[in-house]
């Protein structure tokens, strides 16, 4: 079979039920396959007992080779600077490549190869489209995290014995994020079949008015959660016997041909990893990897009593429980606020104010949401002329713009101790992060000279430490 002109036609058949999707074998005819990609939103009577009876009987079939299948709970998220650098190097040499070939882990097999780079350009086209000021650090952000996403599932599930006219059944939780609905999307551009169990909550408005999914409403949402998918759970003493005679025969073999269990983030390797970070000085990150922590920096909207926006800023995620850190002249000047967070389509309204000290101008605004903080600098060597420093904000409304610059010197504005910075930022970056090479916020973006050129200041990390004790 030819991959170059491999395609995918949707929902052919009209299913109704997780069980349908469950049974249904999408068929492959001259280069195409029928996939399916469907929403399951709330739960009926039979729900969790139809979620335990497809891993039993999947989990069997998986086993005869008759098919492949998991259930997810979380997808994975890149976390190590070795990842972060290696999947950065892989985009830097696709786009150099003129988007062409692109070299994966899953690549080494060129069929998949051959598949991935057009299901690679297609969703990126896609995210573009519908992204709101978009430049290159948004895109290579999400292409960083949806190579590295997709190689690690592809790995963890795919990798052996791949086969397109294989029925492929890949079932996710309660998907809220775009990042997270472009990589199931990405999945079946690949041939797999997709589900979505959005028992809890649905899909934003603007990812479902994509229609890139079926909607199957089963009924109200449940704050019960399913169990953990454990195929082990449904492999019989005979069978684990079987196995473990056939491994030990054949050293190629690790694992039962087909079978398949991705549902945690951890593994030796990445304790390996873990164990190594502890254990060592950190590391200087470059610049693209620092860039990718702009995913820890949000745009606020300022609104007045007319619910009108009257001015943007940006601020820095300090605590997991919604808090973010921002400059007091940009919390004080509203009725309330509008916070947008990178690689989420919602837009968070809050009018809560936890503290502000006018003196630093420094302010700590809340959401509800649970986020990613960045660390604060704890001060063990002192600041110095002519460091590097990057800046991540949100100039003139254009979201989480990176750049870089030096620490040119340190000032004291009206009493206030302050970072004097090159990296360029304009109205709309106040409440932004300045970051040193480890990723660790050394002071947040607050005045510029605007008869100046690149003659920035920042409030310090001393300051910033002390006020945000307790979040």
């Amino acid at each position: 079979m030819s991959y170059n002109d491999f395609s995918v036609r949707y929902n052919i058949m009209d299913i109704s039920s997780l069980r349908e999707f469950l049974n249904i074998k999408g068929g492959i005819n001259n280069n195409r396959k029928d996939v399916y990609f469907i929403r399951v939103v709330g739960v009926n009577s039979t729900f969790f007992e139809d979620i335990e009876n497809a891993d039993k009987s999947f989990t069997k079939m998986s086993l005869d080779g008759v098919c492949k299948y998991n259930r997810v709970k979380e997808l994975p998220k890149i976390v190590f600077p070795e990842d972060i650098e290696y999947y950065s190097k892989l985009y830097n040499d696709w786009v150099k490549g003129g988007r062409k070939r692109i070299d994966v882990k899953a690549s080494k097999n060129n069929n998949v190869g051959e598949m991935l780079n057009y299901a690679c350009n297609t969703v990126l086209s896609l995210f573009k489209n519908c992204s709101v000021n978009c430049n290159e650090f948004i895109e290579k952000n999400f292409m960083v995290k949806l190579l590295y996403q997709f190689d690690k599932i592809w790995e963890d599930n795919f990798s052996e014995n791949w086969n397109l006219k294989l029925s492929v059944k890949f079932i996710v939780e309660n998907v809220l994020k775009r990042q997270e609905y472009f990589l199931c999307y990405l999945l079946t551009l690949m041939g797999i079949d997709v589900c979505l169990l959005q028992y809890k909550k649905d899909l934003p408005d603007e990812l479902i008015k994509l229609n890139l999914s079926k909607e199957i409403v089963l009924g109200p949402f449940s704050d019960k959660n399913t169990s953990i998918y454990s195929p082990e759970k449904y492999i019989d003493s005979e069978a684990k016997k079987e196995i473990t005679q056939e491994t030990h025969m054949n050293k190629n073999i690790s694992k039962p041909p087909v079978l398949i269990s991705y549902h945690k983030q951890s593994n030796k390797k990445n304790n390996l990893k873990e164990d190594n970070i502890k254990n060592s000085e950190p590391l200087e990150k470059n610049f693209e990897e620092l860039a990718l922590l702009a995913s820890s920096v949000v745009m606020i909207s300022i609104h007045d009593d007319r619910e009108e926006i009257i001015g943007t800023g940006s601020g820095i995620m300090i605590g997991e429980k919604g808090y973010i850190l921002t400059n007091n002249h940009v919390a004080s000047g509203g009725r309330f606020y509008s916070v947008r967070i990178e690689d989420d389509s919602e837009t968070y309204f809050t009018d809560e104010v936890i503290k502000y000290n006018t003196v630093f101008d420094l302010a700590i605004i809340r959401i509800d949401r649970k986020l990613n903080p960045l660390p604060v600098y704890n001060g063990q060597k002192k600041l110095v002329r002519g460091q590097k420093v990057v800046a991540i904000g949100s100039p003139l409304g254009l979201f989480n713009s990176v750049s870089d610059g030096i620490i040119s010197g340190f000032r004291n504005i009206d009493g206030v101790d302050m970072i004097q910075f090159t990296a360029p930022i304009s109205h709309g970056s106040s409440g932004g992060a300045v970051l040193n090479m480890f990723g660790e916020v050394i002071g947040i973006s607050t005045a510029g000279f605007d008869n100046g050129q690149n003659i920035n200041l920042a409030v310090g990390y001393e300051f910033i430490n002390n006020f945000k004790r307790g979040f």
